[in-house]
């Protein structure tokens, strides 16, 4: 790791030495790799000799997630486990008292290479979001068409988000309760065009651990409330939901996302999923076989 004093990237300088800090870092840095290798967000051939390396856009908030993203990408990257060229963008949407010089100063400082893009989409939403109501569902699709658009000027591959195991599963809740289906934030998954992967390495990683982490590297952290459309929002409600859950049955969380990886069609309604019109029972005669009874000793 960047322990040696002659070998460290500027990310993990001032990384503390506490065996509780290192399990952290350790279990993260194992979380995302999985969800890289298991989801398949390395294309084949990468690693093999004279084939082009692929190029990420990373995106960069300032939040306690796209830090924890950054440097656990530079991690794997320096340990030879991620053979991609990375690009960190920022989009500065235009929003009320955004400190637009946090990241640049940041970036330039840890030797990041980087795009920082001004679009003022904040003017766009206040003007066609009623009043009252939430910002966030437009702001949402401005901005990642915007990246979009980066990522092929930059000639990059994949779009890379910092969205971590919580936001998933509150995102699940979400469309359940309100959108009336099952689904959330996959993994990976390709954009509406067809020339673009969207990615989400931390798709394994714990809210918490990267809030913890984040904290104790000391990184610059933008608060996400700038608009000030939060209060009230959908997720807020259904991640006090999963929070009361996670109080009365520790480890609730864990479970239910493991859920989402154990998907049974035929135990669900979905027609479109599970063939259940064509299912047929065995007809003639049947031998009702008992289980075998175990002999005495």
């Amino acid at each position: 790791m960047f322990d040696d004093k002659d070998d460290i990237h500027p990310l993990f300088a001032g990384a503390p030495r506490t065996t509780q800090f290192k399990k952290l870092r350790k279990r993260i840095v194992r979380q995302t790799r999985e969800a890289i290798e298991q989801y398949g967000m390395i294309e084949p051939g990468a690693h093999s000799a004279g084939t082009p390396r692929a190029r990420w856009l990373v995106c960069l908030s300032g939040g306690k997630d796209s830090y924890t993203l950054l440097a656990v990408l530079f991690e794997l990257k320096w340990r030879g486990l991620l053979p991609v060229d990375i690009l960190t963008c920022n989009l500065d949407q235009g929003q009320p008292n955004f400190p637009a010089t946090v990241l640049p100063e940041f970036l330039k400082q840890m030797g990041v290479e980087h795009r920082i893009e001004y679009q003022d989409t904040y003017s766009i939403v206040v003007d066609k979001v009623p009043q009252g109501r939430t910002f966030c569902s437009l702001c949402s699709r401005l901005r990642r068409g915007n990246l979009y658009r980066i990522a092929r000027e930059e000639g990059c591959s994949a779009v890379v988000l910092g969205h971590h195991r919580d936001d998933i599963l509150e995102t699940f809740f979400m469309n359940m309760f309100h959108g009336g289906r099952l689904a959330t934030m996959p993994p990976k998954l390709i954009n509406e065009a067809g020339d673009l992967f969207v990615y989400r390495p931390l798709a394994h990683v714990a809210e918490a651990d990267c809030e913890r982490f984040a904290n104790a590297m000391n990184y610059p952290i933008i608060p996400c409330d700038l608009c000030g459309s939060q209060d009230g929002l959908q997720r807020q409600q259904v991640k006090k939901i999963i929070d009361d859950w996670e109080v009365n049955s520790p480890g609730r969380r864990q479970i239910m996302f493991r859920a989402l990886m154990n998907v049974r069609p035929s135990h669900l309604l979905d027609p479109n999923l599970f063939d259940f019109a064509g299912l047929t029972r065995a007809t003639g005669e049947i031998e009702d076989k008992l289980p075998e009874i175990p002999a005495l000793r």
